[in-house]
């Protein structure tokens, strides 16, 4: 399949649709694939069936309105699940572009303008399908309207939906909007209506999260011995982001040892052993008591993949 980056060329674009263009990203450079995601199969799956499969296979569903791939996709759930990771994988497994909308993208001081580059989006987004607008944090763009809603952002969501609509008519544009949250209550009502597919995406559970601690410890120097089945009982509540930070702090308990030491080789960072991530899942463990005590949302420094 042709990537998005080789139709662009094939288009003139205009200035609005460039500056759009700037928040693309060729599916090519995307180092994150499915093998990356742990513990998620049963999404992945979905997605497969419902998003990638029509879209590869149009010819099979040309003629049928109902079979054709949803123009919206809804990924929601708690903060570090791996909702981001999963829309670039989708893009990078399936060849689409890839549009990364920021809300700053589309807001804009002076008037009409916030409607030109919306209206851009959908443009370039049509020319390079097929397409997916990933929108993170979508509350934040999208949220339910109130009458104290700012006139520019009022009109930049109606125009938002308009063009949305336009995409159901057109049964063979290929464009679908991907959105990410962690309060989907917040959205306005709307836009869910035009996010048919909604995929809940959880806390892992005991085995999903094994799964993830075997993956980010992959190609680290780990002592045989390691019991991640006990790490995972221990860290029940903890999303897949955590589980890195406990794996990144037990790494760095081990660089901890050879700091003193004038002397450094190769070899001279000893495997993790039990007790480093034993350490690291009490001092993360004491992290999320803290914020939870001072009502903070906890959000680990590192996005895991």
């Amino acid at each position: 399949m042709r990537t998005g980056q080789n139709k662009a060329k094939k288009f003139k674009l205009s200035a609005y649709e460039q500056r759009i263009n700037a928040h693309r990203i060729d599916p090519r450079t995307m180092k994150i694939t499915w093998r990356d995601i742990a513990g998620l199969e049963e999404v992945i799956n979905e997605l497969k069936k419902k998003m990638i499969f029509p879209v590869l296979n149009r010819h099979l569903f040309r003629e049928s309105r109902l079979l054709q791939p949803p123009k919206g996709v809804l990924l929601y759930g708690p903060p570090g699940c791996g909702k981001t990771l999963i829309a670039k994988a989708t893009a990078k497994e399936a060849g689409f572009a890839f549009i990364n909308l920021k809300m700053s993208t589309l807001t804009h001081r002076w008037y009409g303008e916030s409607q030109k580059l919306t209206a851009a989006m959908f443009s370039l987004a049509t020319k390079l399908a097929p397409t997916i607008i990933f929108i993170d944090e979508i509350d934040a763009l999208l949220r339910s309207r109130s009458s104290s809603d700012h006139e520019v952002t009022a009109m930049m969501k109606a125009q938002f939906m308009t063009l949305w609509d336009g995409l159901e008519t057109d049964h063979q544009c290929q464009v679908i909007i991907m959105g990410a949250t962690n309060r989907p209550e917040d959205i306005d009502p709307a836009i869910l209506r035009r996010m048919p597919t909604k995929i809940h995406i959880k806390l892992p559970n005991f085995e999903q999260r094994k799964q993830i601690l075997r993956l980010i410890l992959e190609n680290e120097r780990v002592d045989p011995l390691i019991d991640l089945s006990h790490i995972a009982r221990e860290t029940e509540g903890f999303s897949g982001s955590d589980l890195k930070e406990i794996c990144r702090k037990a790494v760095l308990l081990c660089v901890r040892d050879i700091i003193p030491s004038d002397i450094l080789s190769d070899d001279c960072i000893r495997p993790i052993n039990q007790d480093d991530l034993q350490k690291a899942t009490m001092k993360m463990k004491e992290s999320k008591s803290l914020d939870e005590a001072l009502d903070l949302p906890f959000t680990a420094s590192l996005v895991w993949h």
